[in-house]
């Protein structure tokens, strides 16, 4: 029973955190000094729970992301829309490739949280304080080499509390993309990514996984998704008439609680 709680919690938390700049594996973290499973079933667990909150991006975007049905010019910026994702993606797979077991090992623990929260909460009222007009208002308009430096920008985000989304949107802004166009871009290229990242834990995991166990995964994977889905719906409408600085003095704020606690 304790399990099951513990799984709800953490998709919760999960689905509040994943497409929201405050960063869902520093949260998490936080989270499993209650509530984890022991290892190596709990990093599993994260990840794949990460995969049930992107899949509320598939189901919320479906007609979007399907090249079925559609007009050769729909099909065409459908299509162009998966190269960039898949494109956004590739530096995160070289250096996650390379890097993965030394930042699992080094870095995933609640003071490096604690800093990158902080340091994070920074950028983003710095995007606040930097608004200027949009050079790109829509996904279909980032051109192909701004892709690729938000793909390499968003691979700070291996570092616990740093957050995939507020690297990618930080970076999307930064480039001169719009609030919205930043934030779907930011959507899209969490597919790729955790699914790449969910199925390298998964086929990796050294462990047995255990009929209770699944059922465990079943429902953080459920809880998460059907709360991302929710959040996401709120964070483009929050977007399209506020800033992020809001979420940059939460991150700042639970930093600062967070080193304190720690030290």
């Amino acid at each position: 029973m304790n399990e099951i709680l513990g799984s709800i919690i953490l998709g919760i938390v999960e689905g509040i955190t994943e497409f929201l700049p405050i960063s869902s594996t520093g949260h998490l973290i936080i989270i499993n000094e209650w509530f984890s499973f022991g290892e190596p079933f709990t990093t599993m667990f994260n990840v794949v729970i990460q995969l049930g909150a992107i899949l509320a991006v598939v189901a919320l975007y479906f007609k979007r992301l399907s090249p079925f049905n559609k007009t050769e010019s729909e099909q065409k910026k459908t299509l162009n829309l998966w190269r960039k994702a898949i494109i956004g993606v590739i530096p995160a797979l070289i250096l996650g490739f390379i890097f993965a077991d030394f930042i699992e090992t080094h870095l995933f623990n609640p003071l490096t949280v604690s800093i990158m929260l902080i340091i994070g909460g920074i950028f983003l009222i710095a995007t606040h304080h930097k608004e200027h007009k949009p050079k790109y208002e829509s996904v279909d308009s980032l051109p192909i080499s701004k892709v690729i430096w938000i793909g390499f920008i968003q691979c700070l985000a291996m570092i616990p509390g740093t957050s995939r989304s507020a690297a990618s949107i930080v970076g999307a802004s930064f480039l001169g993309a719009s609030r919205t166009a930043a934030v779907e871009f930011s959507f899209f290229l969490a597919i790729p990514t955790m699914l790449a990242a969910s199925s390298y834990s998964l086929l990796t995991y050294s462990g047995t996984i255990e009929s209770h166990e699944w059922f465990v995964l079943t429902v953080g994977f459920i809880t998460s998704f059907i709360v991302a889905m929710l959040v996401i719906k709120f964070f483009i409408h929050y977007i399209q008439k506020h800033s992020f600085l809001a979420f940059g003095y939460y991150r700042i704020l639970l930093g600062t609680l967070l080193l304190m606690y720690i030290i």
